[in-house]
């Protein structure tokens, strides 16, 4: 069993498939390493595909402390599991909570990052909604302590932006519930306390998100209200970046329409293989709509 070892000791489980260029997957709160099969039996033909589980989700360790978990720590991890794979560069795919760790690698560490996709991005970061989602962040954690993760599921799986996974593939809706029933309840909440409703919001990171010229590629579904806008932000701020919204599409996209979502991935790390993915082109920023200033 695979384990790297972070910057303050704990170790992760990791897994590697594929041969080729490393492709680490970074999972959703949700989530674990499991959460990424159908991309690993597609992406593992041409790549190396990396999948681990954060801190606090089993195999990896669950330290008991809440100062063990941040959105900084979640960046070291990822670090740690790319060294411990011997990958110098990789490109990234990370869901909603992995997205924002692909976010923060993407600023802080540029060197270590070919290609980031980030997927259902941004909760709780529009100034108007980031009261509201600290607080839901913490009763969900309370819930996790006082009644397990069991009964958090039955809630939890079928919020409004997963009951899209539950009816457009219901296979993948029950092994999805079925998996966060069996989180642990420590792990599950001191990471939502430490990194969902503490992480700094992405509204307030626009000036170091303008400066990253990494090919970024913003996955959204457009019933996923909580990633909308802000992926819309993103895609205003990253001068390199790319928007796809996946059409009656909730926040688990990359489960609810497997090749919908393989594809336009696959696209964007062709595209930047190939050197076609560039920057905007500065003409089409501009406070005017048609490029006439009206007298």
């Amino acid at each position: 069993m695979p384990k790297a070892r972070s910057s303050d000791g704990a170790e992760l489980y990791y897994e590697e498939i594929g041969r080729g260029f490393p492709l680490l997957f970074v999972h959703e709160f949700a989530g674990d390493h499991r959460s990424w099969a159908p991309q690993v039996r597609h992406f593992s033909k041409t790549y190396r595909c990396v999948t681990y589980s954060a801190r606090g989700y089993p195999p990896s360790d669950v330290p008991a402390s809440l100062s063990a978990y941040s959105q900084e720590q979640a960046v070291r991890d990822s670090l740690a599991v790319l060294d411990a794979a011997g990958a110098r560069t990789a490109n990234v795919v990370g869901l909603s909570m992995g997205g924002f760790t692909t976010l923060h690698l993407a600023v802080r560490h540029p060197d270590r990052i070919r290609a980031a996709v980030v997927a259902g991005v941004g909760y709780g970061s529009q100034p108007e909604k980031r009261e509201q989602f600290r607080k839901e962040s913490h009763a969900i954690a309370d819930a996790f302590e006082s009644q397990g993760s069991a009964r958090v599921a039955e809630s939890y799986a079928v919020g409004p932006a997963r009951v899209q996974l539950q009816v457009k593939n219901p296979r993948a809706w029950h092994e999805f519930a079925a998996a966060l029933a069996q989180h642990d309840p420590i792990g599950a909440a001191l990471t939502m306390r430490g990194v969902q409703a503490a992480r700094p919001a992405l509204y307030d990171l626009k000036r170091e998100l303008g400066a990253v010229l990494t090919p970024v590629l913003i996955v959204a579904g457009d019933e996923d209200e909580g990633s909308l806008e802000p992926s819309l932000m993103l895609k205003r701020t990253m001068p390199s970046s790319g928007l796809v919204i996946l059409p009656r599409t909730g926040h688990t996209a990359n489960l609810e329409d497997p090749e919908a979502f393989n594809r336009a991935v696959g696209a964007f790390l062709a595209a930047v293989e190939k050197g076609e993915w560039r920057k905007r082109d500065p003409r089409a920023i501009s406070t005017s709509i048609t490029g006439v200033q009206a007298p």
